[in-house]
C-alpha cells in the first residue's frame, strides 16, 4: 500500500501544539473503498455524512461521491476527477491523481463500517473539545448578562445536539442535502397510508387539512374557556401515543414508524386529573362520575380495564407548575434522550414562564422558545393559548387570529393556528323564556342541529389551506372524533 503524506491542515495543528483527534489514514481508506466499489456506501451511509470528515477536501470528495450515488451514477476517480479538476484543495494533494491514489491503496471494502465508525467517533471528540473549551472560556468571561444557569442550559443544550447529531453547529449546509431531505420527507409520506407527512392525529378530517402533526412545526390551539382545548389535546396526544409502533424506518435505523411517544406539560391540571379525563375518554365513564366515584359495577369494570389497557402507553406527563420556558426545554430533551419523543403538548403557553419583566416580552419569548424546541428536536410542538375577551362583545362568536392574548408573536412563530369552538355552547346561554313559543321551539331546532358538533378552525397554515374542520364533541367524556356525515363537501380554501 503507498502511503499518502499528511495534509497540510493536521500538520498545521500538529505544530501549533494542539492534538487533534482524527485519522487521516480512515478517512482515505473509506473514500478508496467508495471509489472502488460504490455498494460500501450504503452501508456507511447511516453512520457518517462529509461534515465528520476532518480534512475538508476529503469531505467534498464524499459528499461529490454521495450525491452522484444518489442519482444511481458512478462514482469513480474518473467521474469525480470532471467535477474536481478546479477544485484547489485538492490540487495541493496532487489534483486527480490523488483521487487514482485513493483508490488505489483501499485494501478492502469488508472494514468500510469500522473505518465510518471511527471517523464518526473521531469527529465528536473534535466537537466535545470544542465544547468544552467554549463552556471554560464563557464560565471564567464575568459578564452581567450571562448568569451560570443560564450557561448550564447552553452547554446541555449543546451536548444534547452533539450526543443526537454528532455534531454542535448545523451552519450552512448544501442545497443538496436539504433537497434530499426534502424528498425523503415526500417519500415517506406517499409511501405511509393515508398520504400523511406527519404524525396522525386520529382524527380523519384534521388529518386531511394539516397533513398530521409536521415535524419542527409549532401548532397553537387556542380557544375560550369552556371550549374543549385541553379536552382535544387530550385526545389528539393519546390518539398519537395508543397508535405507536418501532420498527425498522425507511432509511434503514430503528425507530417510530407509527404513533409516536408523547410528552405532555400540563401546567393547569395534576397529572392524576389529565390521567382521569383520558381514562373518561377510553372507558365511557362520564368523568365526573369518576371523580365523585360514583359508578356501576359494569362502569367500574370498564374504568379498570382501560387503566390496564393504557399502563404502556408512551406518554409522559409533567405537571410541574410555571416552569420556565429553558427548563421546558432541558425536560424534553431529557426525554427524548431517555425514552425516546415524538410529540410534544403544552397546556397551557400563557403558563409558561420567562425571564422578560414585560409580559409581551415574556409571551414572545416563551413562542420563540416552543418553536426552537420544535426545530431542535425535530418533533411537533402543540401549545394551548387562550384568547382575548374580546371575542364575547361580537356577534359573531367564532374567534380569529386578531384575538390571540397578549402578543402577536405567537401568531408569527407558529407554524400553524386553530382554534376550538362549539357554538352549541353560546347557544345553550341564549335560551328564551318559556313563554314565547316561537322563539323556544327555533331555538330548540338550533340545538338540535348544534348538539354535539364542534369546530377546528385553521386561521393560519404555513404549509397548506386554511379553513374548517367539522367534529363530534361527547362533553360527557370530553372526547373529540371524527364526525359521520354523508353530505361530504369538498374543502375550500382561502
Amino acid at each position: 500500500m503507498n502511503e499518502i503524506t499528511s495534509l497540510q491542515a493536521t500538520q498545521a495543528a500538529e505544530q501549533a501544539g494542539d492534538v487533534v483527534p482524527h485519522s487521516t489514514e480512515a478517512e482515505q481508506q473509506l473514500l478508496g473503498a467508495i471509489l472502488t466499489n460504490n455498494d460500501v456506501f450504503d452501508r456507511i451511509a447511516s453512520i457518517i455524512r462529509a461534515e465528520h470528515f476532518y480534512d475538508p477536501v476529503h469531505a467534498r470528495i464524499y459528499e461529490l461521491a454521495a450525491a452522484r450515488i444518489a442519482k444511481n451514477q458512478l462514482a469513480s476517480p474518473v467521474t469525480l476527477k470532471t467535477f474536481m479538476e478546479d477544485d484547489e484543495g485538492l490540487k495541493e494533494l496532487g489534483g486527480a491523481a490523488y483521487l487514482v491514489r485513493l483508490a488505489g491503496s483501499a485494501v478492502s471494502s469488508f472494514a468500510a463500517r469500522e473505518y465510518a465508525q471511527m471517523i464518526y467517533d473521531l469527529a465528536v471528540r473534535r466537537d466535545l473539545m470544542q465544547l468544552g473549551k467554549e463552556i471554560s472560556d464563557r464560565a471564567s468571561h464575568m459578564d452581567v448578562a450571562s448568569e451560570p444557569k443560564e450557561q448550564i442550559v447552553m452547554a446541555e443544550q449543546a451536548l444534547y445536539k452533539l450526543a443526537e447529531q454528532g455534531q454542535t453547529e448545523g451552519g450552512f449546509q448544501s442545497f443538496l442535502r436539504a433537497v434530499t431531505d426534502a424528498v425523503n420527507v415526500a417519500n415517506a409520506a406517499y409511501q405511509r397510508e393515508g398520504g400523511l407527512a406527519g404524525v396522525s392525529t386520529g382524527l380523519i378530517d384534521m388529518d386531511k387539512k394539516l397533513g398530521g402533526l409536521h415535524r419542527s412545526d409549532l401548532l397553537i390551539l387556542a380557544g375560550r374557556p369552556s371550549m374543549g382545548k385541553t379536552s382535544l389535546a387530550t385526545n389528539v396526544a393519546f390518539n398519537i401515543a395508543k397508535a405507536y409502533k418501532k420498527g425498522i424506518k425507511p432509511d434503514g435505523t430503528e425507530g417510530t414508524v407509527d404513533g409516536g411517544i408523547v410528552g405532555f406539560f400540563s401546567l393547569e391540571m395534576s397529572a392524576e386529573q389529565l390521567a382521569a379525563r383520558i381514562l373518561s375518554e377510553v372507558s365511557e365513564v362520564p368523568s365526573e362520575q369518576i371523580r365523585r366515584g360514583d359508578m356501576t359495577e359494569a362502569e367500574f369494570r370498564r374504568f379498570v380495564d382501560a387503566a390496564k389497557a393504557l399502563e404502556a402507553c408512551p406518554l409522559y406527563i409533567d405537571d410541574t407548575p410555571a416552569i420556565p420556558i429553558a427548563q421546558l426545554a432541558a425536560r424534553c430533551r431529557r426525554l427524548k434522550r431517555t425514552h425516546g419523543l415524538d410529540a410534544i403538548f403544552v397546556d397551557y403557553l400563557q403558563l409558561v414562564r420567562g425571564t422578560a419583566d414585560n409580559r409581551v416580552q415574556e409571551i414572545a419569548e416563551i413562542s420563540m422558545g416552543l418553536k426552537a424546541i420544535a426545530k431542535e428536536l425535530n418533533i411537533p410542538v402543540v401549545a394551548l393559548s387562550q384568547l382575548s375577551r374580546q371575542v364575547e362583545s361580537r356577534d359573531d362568536k367564532r374567534p380569529q387570529l386578531s384575538d390571540l392574548r397578549e402578543s402577536g408573536s405567537i401568531e408569527q412563530d407558529a407554524d400553524v393556528v386553530m382554534f376550538v369552538f362549539r357554538e352549541e355552547y353560546y347557544a345553550e346561554r341564549e335560551k328564551p323564556s318559556d313563554d314565547n313559543l316561537e322563539a323556544m321551539a327555533a331555538w330548540q331546532e338550533r340545538m338540535e342541529r348544534l348538539h354535539g358538533r364542534a369546530e377546528v378552525i385553521i386561521g393560519k397554515q404555513r404549509h397548506g389551506p386554511i379553513g374548517t374542520v367539522d367534529l363530534s364533541f361527547e362533553g360527557r367524556f370530553t372526547r373529540f372524533g371524527n364526525l359521520a356525515r354523508t353530505d361530504y363537501l369538498p374543502e375550500q380554501d382561502y
